[in-house]
């Protein structure tokens, strides 16, 4: 997967140093045992690098030049915080307003396939789902029965943050195909994606769980606070 040419390259390469020049090795070792991640850590946080990453973004106006240097971080990444990095960049606009930044989401979740990728690009999704919201939800809606549980997990929770925007028909849709499934990181993702929900309209959501077989888990989380 590639696109946008020499100019997401470039970006990437500063990203790239300004994260080594913010390297602490001694943080380092800590951060890769906590993400049991076979990609080693520089030691920088995941503030700095997406601080890091925004800065260095800073007067970008092209999409497909922030589409680039966001796959080039991932998939030439040597450390974990390049992935961070590379997300970031998908939260800068104009790439956070562009509908062609759903693929490579896609493409970073199933080559990610952990949950601390997948939760931060939910995020991403969430952006889009205001700008598209008829578009992004036919993804979502085919991503709630896909065989990778990361991006069941993703359509799951792809409304976080949206609060009284959330498209509760949409929820009830990527929810039900997975109500039964056994994977943990799905119905925690239940669990959670509802109980953010419940924020905004416990009574739908109480009236979900009753109406629907959810796993202890995912029925626990989600009436947490009520």
């Amino acid at each position: 997967m590639s696109v946008g040419g020499a100019g997401g390259a470039d970006l990437a390469a500063s990203i790239r140093t300004s994260l080594r020049a913010a390297a602490d090795p001694v943080r380092a070792p800590g951060q890769q045992a906590y993400m049991k991640s076979a990609m080693p850590f520089l030691g920088v946080t995941v503030p700095d690098a997406r601080r890091i990453a925004r800065a260095a973004c800073n007067g970008v106006t092209d999409a497909a030049v922030l589409r680039a240097a966001a796959l080039a971080l991932w998939d030439h990444a040597e450390y974990r915080e390049e992935r961070y990095a590379g997300m970031a960049v998908l939260a800068v606009r104009p790439a956070s307003d562009d509908l062609d930044v759903l693929p490579v989401i896609e493409h970073m979740v199933r080559t990610g396939q952990w949950w601390d990728f997948t939760d931060e690009l939910a995020h991403r999704v969430a952006d889009l789902h205001d700008r598209f919201p008829i578009e992004t939800a036919t993804v979502v809606r085919t991503w709630s029965t896909d065989d990778d549980r990361w991006i069941r997990r993703i359509a799951i929770l792809s409304q976080l943050g949206r609060r009284d925007r959330v498209d509760a028909e949409l929820l009830s849709e990527v929810v039900e195909p997975n109500v039964s499934d056994p994977e943990f990181f799905v119905r925690k993702a239940i669990g959670w994606a509802l109980r953010e929900y419940a924020r905004v309209d416990p009574d739908w959501v109480v009236a979900f769980a009753d109406s629907h077989e959810l796993s202890p888990l995912s029925r626990r989380e989600a009436l947490k606070h009520l």
